[in-house]
């Protein structure tokens, strides 16, 4: 009925603009040669004008959505049932349609927690972000709020990868840190308000991971200041590096260009101290003869993706 009455409301429309075109058409004839020339092109512009606005509404009708007429129980089913297809872009927008329908029904929550997974799943990070922070904070006293955090972590954790990082092996350390370090947080609430949580060793682990490539990519840092003549600044980054993630395998390499970097500086004392601390915390590292660590054989995402 509602596309039958629109229909009828424009055809009114467009019954009274020829009338009035009509009686232009009339008042035209009394005037000049030249006058009418102009008219027509008037009355083509209207009427094509009233024509458009009649397929558009028709268009706009007949393109009406589906699942507005879904029962709460068959929406779920569905965007379920595309879940289980992977069909993560599709299932992300049904979850969120049944969350927005019935905020208070009995897969609400759920539905929350589903569009957040499938929109990480179809890589679309924003919409996922906040299907998850809209959980978390509408439902703190959950049984899920574990996983909702868990989850959150794995979203970031995952940010900004792209096929082009994952083509070429890119690591984590070679990323803005920005991302790893949200992730973190949100492990870490896991870790610390669920410590008994089946999230909580994964969460666990992938900190450490973070953490050893947060000091992995302040050592790129130090590198690159040393390799450009920067020693001081490539001393300081050292120096945050063994400070700020002491038990991090980048340690070793931090301490090695803290040695070279005093050594440039011509500070001697302060490069053998850093020299006698390395050869006591890696007693068979080999970096002073080959001047690097040896490359890291497993990425996150092997480690990750058992």
């Amino acid at each position: 009925m509602p596309r039958l009455k629109s229909l009828s409301v424009m055809s009114d429309v467009i019954s009274n603009a020829s009338l009035r075109l009509a009686a232009i058409v009339e008042s035209s004839r009394q005037k000049s040669h030249k006058s009418f020339k102009i008219i027509p092109a008037a009355l083509l512009l209207t009427l094509s004008a009233a024509c458009l606005l009649l397929t558009a509404c028709a268009g706009s009708d007949g393109q009406k959505d589906d699942t507005d007429v879904w029962s709460e129980t068959k929406l779920y089913s569905e965007a379920t049932a595309k879940l289980n297809d992977a069909d993560y872009a599709k299932c992300g927008k049904y979850f969120d349609k049944l969350e927005a329908r019935f905020p208070f029904g009995p897969y609400s929550q759920q539905a929350q927690i589903n569009a957040a997974y499938c929109y990480w799943k179809a890589e679309e990070q924003p919409q996922a972000i906040i299907a998850i922070d809209r959980f978390i904070k509408l439902h703190q006293g959950s049984e899920s709020l574990d996983y909702a955090y868990y989850l959150k972590g794995l979203i970031t954790f995952n940010d900004d990868l792209g096929w082009l990082g994952r083509f070429t092996g890119q690591d984590l350390s070679e990323r803005d840190p920005k991302a790893a370090k949200e992730a973190f947080e949100s492990f870490k609430t896991v870790v610390e308000r669920f410590p008994n949580s089946k999230y909580a060793p994964d969460s666990l682990d992938r900190m450490r991971y973070i953490v050893n490539s947060l000091a992995e990519s302040d050592v790129r840092i130090a590198r690159y200041y040393y390799e450009h003549g920067a020693y001081l600044a490539s001393a300081n980054r050292a120096q945050l590096v063994i400070r700020d993630y002491d038990r991090a395998p980048a340690v070793e390499e931090a301490l090695y260009l803290l040695v070279k970097s005093y050594e440039k500086l011509n500070m001697p004392e302060l490069s053998n101290d850093a020299l006698r601390v390395l050869q006591l915390n890696f007693p068979d590292s080999q970096i002073l003869v080959t001047g690097q660590t040896p490359k890291k054989e497993r990425r996150w995402w092997q480690l990750w993706n058992k």
